[in-house]
């Protein structure tokens, strides 16, 4: 055997397990879940039979799930709880230029060259090492809204300011509930990988660049502009497409902890309506159903903002 086939061979045996992992745990649960999706299957039935329940009902779900109907005159969705539940997603999104722009900062933060700098940088990126149910009790516990850390803070500033002010009941508010989350989520991810992403990518950055523009006399603002920002284009980018999958995706744990989709579903998102289809209301062909229009939505959306966006990307 020639050597170049025993490296092949070698190759092959070091990527077969896995392989076969994504296979077992990826690739069929995939293929299984979109034919699942054209069933109606009630995990527990009267008989006990798993499969019992399994009835073939077409574009049933998918018609339930997107169509509408008239009723009294006007047009009603079929499902009108998973409308409002992505506006709930695409809602809580609007964090994620915030989020990039604050690992942006912080990464210009942590890339400087200073004594203990290295410290400062796991201190930020330790939410990402901690557990998310940890991290999701801990901030359960400051927006108490009786004796939370965040409402004590603004009573505090209240009597400072000489204001009267009570914080708001974070949990318990659907007014409140999604911007609570979206906090919990801000504070979790930006200084996390974006920011590592980012550091990378400015280190990255040629000095000579910069000594050029400090012999032309440009200032910070023109050099951030003009160097820093247009070679971390391609870093921006990536992080754009993949924080919009991710907050498509929702922050499931985040939620299920804090505020268990409420009050009155107001923080429920898809990925947690698909949650509760499968383990609450036992519909495992809808929750299907609805993972692949999230699927389709997301492929979409990326694919659109792939071609729009990749043209603001330099190489």
């Amino acid at each position: 055997m020639k050597a170049k086939h025993k490296e092949a061979l070698a190759a092959y045996l070091f990527l077969t397990p896995n392989f076969i992992g994504f296979l077992i745990f990826t690739c069929l649960p995939v293929i299984f879940s979109l034919f699942l999706s054209f069933f109606r299957w009630e995990l527990i039935t009267g008989d006990g039979g798993l499969f019992s329940g399994l009835k073939f009902v077409g574009f049933a779900n998918f018609i339930k799930l997107l169509g509408f109907h008239f009723e009294t005159g006007h047009l009603v969705a079929n499902d009108p709880h998973f409308w409002y539940y992505l506006y709930n997603t695409v809602f809580m999104m609007l964090i994620i230029p915030v989020g990039i722009l604050g690992s942006l900062i912080l990464a210009l933060a942590v890339n400087q060259k200073l004594k203990g700098i290295a410290a400062y940088r796991l201190i930020f990126f330790l939410p990402v090492i901690c557990p998310i149910a940890a991290i999701a009790v801990l901030w359960k516990v400051l927006l108490n809204p009786d004796f939370g850390l965040i409402n004590n803070l603004i009573s505090k500033f209240g009597i400072f300011m000489g204001l009267d002010i009570i914080g708001p009941n974070w949990l318990s508010d659907a007014m409140w509930a999604k911007p609570a989350v979206m906090l919990v989520s801000l504070w979790m991810t930006v200084g996390g990988y974006n920011m590592i992403l980012y550091l990378a990518a400015l280190q990255g950055i040629p000095r000579d660049l910069y000594e050029a523009a400090d012999i032309d006399g440009a200032s910070g603002w023109h050099k951030f502009r003009y160097i820093t920002f247009p070679m971390i284009s391609p870093t921006t980018f990536f992080i754009t497409i993949m924080s919009i999958i991710g907050g498509l995706q929702g922050g499931f744990a985040i939620i299920y902890i804090l505020t268990g989709g409420g009050p009155a579903n107001s923080s429920t998102t898809i990925m947690y309506y698909i949650f509760t289809n499968l383990y609450e209301f036992q519909k495992a062909g809808y929750a299907a159903a609805v993972a692949w229009v999230l699927f389709i939505i997301i492929f979409v959306f990326s694919r659109l903002y792939w071609k729009r966006g990749g043209k603001l990307v330099h190489y």
